[in-house]
């Protein structure tokens, strides 16, 4: 479902010159680990099973190979590319690494193999990466460490904890797009609807959203990130009104607790292009079906349920992995 208001999405648009003049001063910063840019699954077997000596004399073995792509290995291609000067980007992306220096050779000549234009990094020889993603003034970070990622989002940063490529992790559409999916709840939006429903059942739940349809909710973990993005959408926005960054909300809500997501992406100003109120249905079939390059949700049945299709992040919430949050009604 794509919801439309007089601009031809849900939200406002900011003029093109004060959002290129934001992001150039301020781009938006992704920090990434190898393990999530590539697929380094073989090598972190052999780092579990044999320890740190064989990982590091494998990687110096195989130093002059191209790593394989891994889970954001596309959806970084794709938003490097929509910066229109290198010298002045409005998005940049910091390699962030658990590797030394001396293995971070094989990382960057991979990213110049693909033509990656990613230039910065940290690289900690096992030490925690958590310190300098505020040194790093990183507005989205990306691992598959989830000590990381946990303390990243404890931090206030966006965070989202990937697994493995999807079985099929292919990008062979040459549109120029970027389309990013998040859930609702505890993800763009705060906890403060899951707490309810906690606490209240289905009906307090339903009765809570209809009476505050129209009060925008807190802004969560990912909304800073959201409304940054939301600029680089802006700058790419066509005379038609399309954008070929592609902002989209799939979440388990339906009617009448939709009317609250529409309301509040109006209040913040920032469009969304797609909305999906998928009440009980699988979220993985609508993210194939809009070719999602990645996907974020703080429930780990959705993001599983995803990842074998589309590249998937779990972002740290306030429940456990088996329990209900938003259902539909």
């Amino acid at each position: 479902m794509t919801l439309s208001s007089p601009s031809g999405t849900i939200g406002n648009h900011m003029d093109k010159e004060t959002a290129r003049q934001s992001l150039t001063q301020s781009p938006l910063r992704i920090g990434i680990s190898t393990r999530a840019l590539f697929d380094l699954d073989e090598e972190h077997r052999i780092f579990e099973s044999e320890g740190v000596a064989a990982y590091a004399a494998w990687q110096r073995e195989h130093e002059d190979e191209v790593l394989s792509k891994g889970t954001a290995f596309h959806v970084v291609e794709r938003i490097l590319a929509l910066n229109d000067d290198p010298r002045h980007p409005y998005v940049e992306v910091v390699l962030m690494s658990r590797n030394s220096p001396d293995l971070s050779l094989r990382a960057f000549s991979s990213i110049e193999a693909y033509g990656l234009n990613v230039k910065l990094g940290s690289f900690t020889s096992g030490r925690s990466l958590a310190p300098y993603i505020p040194a790093w003034n990183i507005d989205l970070f990306l691992s598959n460490d989830v000590s990381d990622v946990q303390a990243a989002a404890i931090a206030g940063t966006a965070a989202a904890k990937l697994g493995s490529p999807p079985t099929d992790l292919r990008d062979a559409a040459k549109d120029g797009e970027v389309r990013i999916a998040f859930d609702g709840d505890a993800v763009l939006f705060s906890a403060e609807s899951d707490l309810v429903y906690k606490t209240q059942g289905l009906v307090g739940f339903l009765q809570h959203e209809v009476e505050n349809a129209m009060k925008p909710m807190d802004a969560g973990p990912f909304g800073d990130f959201l409304k940054k993005l939301s600029k680089l959408r802006t700058i790419h926005l066509n005379d038609k009104g399309v954008s070929k960054v592609r902002i989209c909300i799939v979440t388990a809500r339906n009617a009448p607790a939709h009317a609250r997501v529409v309301h509040t992406f109006r209040a913040w100003g920032t469009p969304a292009d797609e909305a999906h109120f998928v009440g009980p249905n699988s979220k993985a079939p609508i993210l194939q079906a809009m070719g999602a390059h990645i996907f974020f949700d703080d429930q780990e049945k959705h993001v599983l349920g995803a990842a074998g299709l589309v590249p998937a992040g779990h972002v740290p919430g306030p429940h456990t992995a088996d329990e209900p949050v938003i259902p539909a009604g």
